[in-house]
């Protein structure tokens, strides 16, 4: 995948040191960096610092930066090897989001519950698996752009997904023990 015509632009500001253009790709990119972050890590304040950590190391590339493709897979990249280096240092306090807030008390509870459970079946697939399905399901990459992303096969890619989906649904329906 190409960089868009505007990634280019903006890549060519920062490197030639305009903060502005920084700020752009910053704006552009961390709504959807904290929701992989957050889908990886099941903890909004690690993904947070993920996030961080991952654009200052950006910002201080500004000189050695050599981008060949996609922006937005470089940066998702960068997100989901920091939170594979993190998954791997600690087991992360599940916090589910906040409840809808349309609905009442029993219903919202019931979306925590909900939503604690996925999170503790997420925490208990195979580090790949939760990848793949938490970069086309929250970052709404395509399999072929995971693949490349990740240096593997599409049917890799499919694989790991299609397994993954299969173990989500019997995490979540108690057929399987941890």
């Amino acid at each position: 995948m190409d960089l868009s015509f505007r990634d280019k632009q903006l890549i060519k500001q920062f490197k030639r040191g305009q903060n502005e253009a920084l700020a752009v790709i910053y704006d552009r990119y961390v709504g959807l960096l904290l929701k992989v972050a957050d889908g990886l890590t099941n903890n909004p304040d690690t993904a947070e610092d993920i996030v961080h950590d991952v654009f200052v190391k950006f910002a201080q590339s500004a000189e050695t930066l050599k981008l060949q493709g996609s922006l937005k897979a470089y940066l998702i990249t960068c997100v989901t090897n920091r939170a594979r280096d993190r998954w791997r240092k600690l087991t992360p306090a599940i916090e589910p989001g906040e409840a809808s807030t349309n609905a009442g008390p029993q219903q919202k509870a019931m979306q925590r519950e909900t939503r604690h459970r996925i999170h503790q079946a997420l925490a208990k697939l195979p580090d790949q698996q939760r990848e793949v399905i938490i970069l086309r399901l929250q970052a709404n990459m395509k399999f072929h752009e995971i693949a490349r992303m990740l240096s593997v096969s599409i049917n890799t890619v499919q694989s790991r997904y299609r397994y993954g989906i299969e173990k989500l649904k019997h995490l979540l329906n108690g057929e399987l023990k941890p």
